[in-house]
């Protein structure tokens, strides 16, 4: 496993010797990286412009001290270093020495005295000793570069950085992927660590583990619960931002990537972190194949859009050593400087070959070898971007969407950067999803910030952005060089997700408070949209009240034309306490706590509730948008807009704030129940007359007003007036037979 520390280690100067030779690699065709052979292994590393590249074999004696073995690859072959290694085995640490021109005004930073990680390295293990050894240029004890010209460093960083490790890939399981259809998908966002640090039934030993998030205990969690996609926040190795170890704080979300091939070793139990890399990767093959025994598919969120060497003066740990003109986004007038579009330093190039390749071939890695059924790209603008444009048709996506391994894989965009043009919700390639940023915001507005603002005596906004958001986000998705575009199950509809307020925190905090993250409370959004119903924090006065706003926002969620998301512990009301930015919390404000009280276990029974009526019924999950007209065999409009007075809701009516009050009827086409729902987001009670419909009876099954998903008794007939609660909505199914 790596640990981190600042300053541990003492630097020694950098000793150059002859490396041995290397024999030409047995496998023409292998991939980049090691290829493990029974008699050694085949070794390729991409260094376009270096001089000489060496496979470091790093041993240890049995009082712990490092020898190293080097032998000279050959090459380079279209930028391309390679080479066979007879006698190295699974679990050998390695790195790459890179030699070259040192000159940093031309982006050229080759330096022989840092040890390089394997950017295809499949397993990581060692330290990070953060210190003035780990920089390729030369630093102050504050780790600051000396005044003027950038000067090579000679200290050896091989006792301070990870080691790339040989892994053996051999797995007994099967790798299979469940392709459930996006029609029936609902995603459950959460991490690894802190899914299950405090859940009852998980032993304490896999705790926070990749075992104990496929151990039945949480299993039966998410099918009571009714998600069938489980999405994790990044598990490729990391290794934490310098600011963060010198507060002694963690990288805890990890998007700060060291290899795009290795999982990270710190999510594996103890047994397997002792056996190896190798020990935790069949952990983790093991949790994905017990999930899909499960009827639960993984999807990953991973960030390709820049690594863990940061800036321009950051350390140099493995792409930067090995060309940073290969890798990274340059300034276009002068390649010294780095181009940053996602605010961490750094950013990958994706106008580069070898950067496509890299990233396609890490996906498919995960994809084929490891089983997973989906990504999900963090700034994935950065990846489609041709410089400063974003390119719907990039090179990227274009692979990515035909491509024979991944095309049938969920891909989902996070469809934003901060670069120019960074924000391209809905302008992503068919058939990938995005991140519907619109939605989360048109319901966080329409169900707390609007509400406030009628508490406080003023106008709240209309209904017509909210409406939009229900039916799927046309004005998003429906374009496109296909009929009816990507359809509405490229809307990954979402409330909440890891960044930013939990559920509970929406309804209990108007402002941030994420002082614990050291940062002076600078750090995470000030858009929360959120309300605090009176009092800021928490009160069990204001319980039921915000229980209700809880409940119409996971009602929306769950109700919307789109492919829902949720995050995880939001079913059960978990808090931050207000940290609506807790990246660098590894701790109990982060984790989970899965001990409930009365309260929180009849919002679970409700969120469950809800998503067993989406799962049971069609009307709620369409894959085209609506007409407003009649499909084929059917009478009733697919969607009809309806009055409170039961008649159809005029144009004009929309712009008005009284339009907060409206019905919505979905035709279930004859083939399945057709679904009423009312909506009530005035703070007083109003009353709606029920539309003539089929002209059959409804019957109540949800009622947001309630705390319980229990006890709806109610059938009425067309034409009959109901009284709904303010800030409510209510949920009636109507059979067409």
């Amino acid at each position: 496993m790596t640990r981190t520390s600042l300053h541990s280690i003492p630097a020694t100067r950098y000793v150059a010797r002859a490396p041995e030779p290397t024999l030409p690699r047995k496998i023409r065709a292998n991939r980049l990286g090691v290829t493990v052979l029974p008699d050694g292994i085949d070794v390729s590393v991409v260094a376009s412009h270096a001089s000489l590249v060496e496979f470091c074999a790093i041993d240890f004696d049995r009082a712990g001290t490092m020898r190293e073995r080097r032998f000279a690859l050959n090459g380079p072959e279209i930028g391309v270093w390679s080479g066979f290694i007879p006698g190295i085995k699974p679990g050998q640490h390695y790195g790459f020495r890179a030699h070259g021109r040192w000159d940093p005004n031309a982006g050229m930073r080759y330096n022989p005295a840092k040890l390089l990680f394997d950017p295809y390295g499949l397993g990581v293990a060692g330290v990070y000793d953060l210190g003035t050894a780990v920089f390729s240029h030369q630093v102050d004890d504050e780790l600051r570069p000396l005044a003027g010209p950038r000067k090579i460093s000679e200290l050896d960083s091989a006792a301070h950085v990870p080691h790339s490790v040989v892994v053996d890939e051999r797995y007994d399981g099967k790798v299979e992927h469940l392709d459930l259809p996006w029609s029936t998908t609902v995603i459950y966002e959460a991490h690894v660590r802190g899914l299950t640090m405090n859940m009852p039934g998980v032993p304490k030993e896999l705790r926070g583990t990749y075992a104990g998030a496929a151990h039945p205990a949480a299993i039966a969690h998410y099918k009571q619960l009714g998600i069938t996609a489980l999405q994790l926040l990044p598990i490729h190795a990391k290794l934490p931002e310098p600011f963060l170890v010198e507060k002694g704080l963690a990288n805890y979300w990890g998007y700060n990537t060291l290899g795009f091939f290795a999982p990270e070793p710190s999510y594996a139990t103890k047994a397997a972190r002792e056996a190896g890399p190798s020990e935790v990767l069949r952990e983790v093959k093991g949790m994905v194949s017990l999930l899909h025994e499960a009827g639960i598919e993984v999807i990953l969120d991973v960030v390709y859009n820049h690594t863990c060497e940061a800036g321009i003066d950051g350390p140099t740990l493995s792409w930067r050593g090995l060309g940073e003109s290969t890798f990274y986004m340059q300034s276009g007038t002068n390649p010294v400087d780095f181009w940053d579009v996602t605010g961490t330093g750094n950013s990958l190039d994706f106008r580069l070959r070898r950067v496509i390749q890299m990233t396609l071939d890490s996906l498919r890695y995960w994809a084929a070898d490891v089983g997973v059924d989906g990504f999900r790209f963090d700034l994935a603008v950065t990846l489609g971007r041709q410089g400063r444009e974003f390119l719907s048709h990039h090179p990227l996506y274009v692979a990515l969407t035909t491509d024979p391994i991944l095309r049938s894989r969920k891909l989902i965009n996070e469809p934003w950067d901060l670069g120019p043009n960074g924000w391209q919700t809905g302008q992503f390639l068919s058939p990938t999803a995005d991140w519907n940023d619109r939605f989360r915001n048109a319901v966080r507005s329409f169900w707390l910030t609007d509400q406030h603002v009628q508490v406080d005596g003023h106008r709240p906004h209309d209904s017509r952005e909210l409406v939009t958001r229900l039916s799927g986000s046309a004005d998003l998705f429906s374009r496109g060089r296909t009929p009816g575009g990507r359809g509405t199950f490229a809307s990954i509809n979402f409330v909440t997700a890891h960044d930013g307020f939990t559920l509970r925190d929406l309804v209990t905090f108007d402002e941030k408070h994420n002082e614990a993250n050291l940062e002076d409370n600078r750090d995470g959004s000030n858009d929360n949209r959120s309300w605090n119903h009176g009092v800021e924090g928490h009160d069990s006065t204001l319980r039921d009240a915000r229980l209700k706003s809880m409940r119409n926002l996971i009602g929306t969620l769950i109700f919307s034309s789109g492919t829902p998301m949720l995050t995880a512990g939001d079913e059960i009301g978990r808090t931050q306490d207000g940290n609506n930015n807790p990246y660098c919390q590894d701790n109990e404000l982060a984790w989970i706590d899965w001990r409930t009280t009365p309260w929180q276990d009849d919002f679970h029974a409700t969120v469950s509730h809800l998503l067993q009526l989406r799962r049971e019924h069609e009307v709620f999950r369409p894959a085209g948008f609506f007409t407003g007209t009649p499909r084929a065999g059917d009478s009733l409009p697919d969607v009809t807009w309806i009055d409170r007075d039961g008649t159809e809701m005029p144009a004009w009516r929309w712009f008005e704030p009284s339009s907060r009050t409206f019905q919505m009827l979905r035709s279930g086409g004859g083939r399945d129940v057709d679904a009423l729902l009312i909506i009530n987001g005035l703070l007083k009670d109003a009353e709606f007359t029920i539309p003539t419909g089929r002209g059959r009876p409804f019957d109540l099954v949800w009622d947001s007003a309630k705390a319980k998903p229990t006890g709806f008794d109610e059938l009425v007939l067309p034409g009959a007036s109901v009284m709904v609660e303010g800030q409510s909505i209510r949920l009636y199914l109507s059979n067409p037979f």
